[in-house]
C-alpha cells in the first residue's frame, strides 16, 4: 500500500496499465522514431505484472520506448525523477523519447509519477547533479543530511547504492539496460533488490536488458522487441540465452567458431 500527496492508495502495482501510439499525434513518420518499424502499424504495450522486462537487439528502439515511457511519466530523459533537470538541454536537440512521449497515450490505475528512469550511460550526471544539490540545500540550512556522495563507490557498488536509496519508495521506476554497470554478482544483487520491489507491492519496473540473469527474474512479464513487434517470450527463447549456453557448452569451439566466420 502506498500514498499519493495525502491520499492512500491500496491498490498494488502495477500502476500503468497500457501505453499505445496515438496516430493523430505523430507530426512526421517519415522521421525518427516513428520511421522504425514497431510504430509503422500502431504500437500498445501492456503492462501485466509489477516488474516488466524488455529484451531485443540494439535498434530495434528499446531505449527510446522506455525513454518515452520516462517523458511521458514527468522524469527527464536523461534520467532522474520527477522534478529534476541533470543535464542542459538548452543547447541541445530533444531526444527522442521526448518526440515519442507527444504522441503516446496511458491508462493508469491510478496515476503515480513518482519514481525514477535510470540510464547507465548518465549514471555519474545524475549522482553529481543529487550531490550538487543536496549541498545547495545544506547551504540553505534545508533538512536533509549529508550529500549522498554516489561517486565515492566504484561504479557498481554506487549504481547498486544509488538503487537501494531511491527503490524502496512507491512509484514507477524505469532501467536502460542496468548491468552495464554491475558484474555478474552484482546482478545477483540487483535481482535480490528485485524482489524487495515486487514485495514491497507498490513498485512497478520497467526493464530493457541484454543480461540473461536479469531476463531469468520470476514472476517477470518478459517481453521480445523485434524490428516489427512486441511479444510475450520465454527466457529459453531468447537470442541472448542461446548465444550464452551455446558458449558455456563449449567456450573454445563456440570461439573458434565465431572467429573463424
Amino acid at each position: 500500500m502506498g500514498r499519493r500527496g495525502n491520499r492512500t492508495i491500496k491498490l498494488p502495482s502495477p500502476y500503468l496499465r497500457r501505453v499505445w501510439l496515438d496516430p493523430s499525434h505523430i507530426p512526421d513518420r517519415d522521421t525518427y522514431p516513428f520511421c522504425l518499424p514497431i510504430f509503422w502499424d500502431g504500437f500498445e504495450l501492456r503492462f501485466e505484472s509489477a516488474i516488466t522486462i524488455i529484451v531485443g537487439e540494439n535498434g530495434t528502439g528499446k531505449s527510446t520506448v522506455l525513454e518515452g515511457i520516462a517523458a511521458l511519466a514527468g522524469y527527464d530523459e536523461a534520467g532522474g525523477g520527477k522534478g529534476y533537470m541533470p543535464v542542459d538541454h538548452s543547447m541541445a536537440m530533444e531526444k527522442m523519447g521526448g518526440q515519442l512521449s507527444k504522441a503516446l497515450r496511458a491508462s493508469w490505475l491510478p496515476k503515480i509519477t513518482n519514481g525514477w528512469f535510470f540510464r547507465a550511460e548518465s549514471f555519474f550526471t545524475v549522482a553529481r547533479y543529487l550531490d550538487q544539490m543536496a549541498l545547495e540545500d545544506m547551504r540553505m540550512g534545508l533538512p536533509g543530511g549529508s550529500p549522498p556522495d554516489f561517486l565515492s563507490h566504484s561504479h557498481g557498488e554506487g549504481f547498486l547504492r544509488f538503487f537501494e536509496e531511491r527503490c524502496q519508495r512507491q512509484g514507477i521506476f524505469i532501467f536502460d539496460e542496468p548491468e552495464s554497470a554491475l558484474s555478474p554478482s552484482r546482478q545477483i544483487e540487483f535481482l535480490r533488490l528485485l524482489r524487495r520491489m515486487e514485495d514491497s507491492r507498490i513498485c512497478q519496473v520497467i526493464m530493457a536488458t541484454h543480461a540473461p540473469v536479469l531476463m531469468a527474474y520470476p514472476n517477470a512479464q518478459l517481453l521480445h522487441l523485434t524490428k516489427h513487434k512486441l511479444e510475450p517470450v520465454s527466457l529459453r527463447e531468447t537470442d541472448h540465452f542461446r548465444v550464452m549456453r551455446e558458449f558455456y557448452d563449449d567456450p573454445s569451439g563456440f570461439i573458434a567458431a565465431a572467429l573463424a566466420e
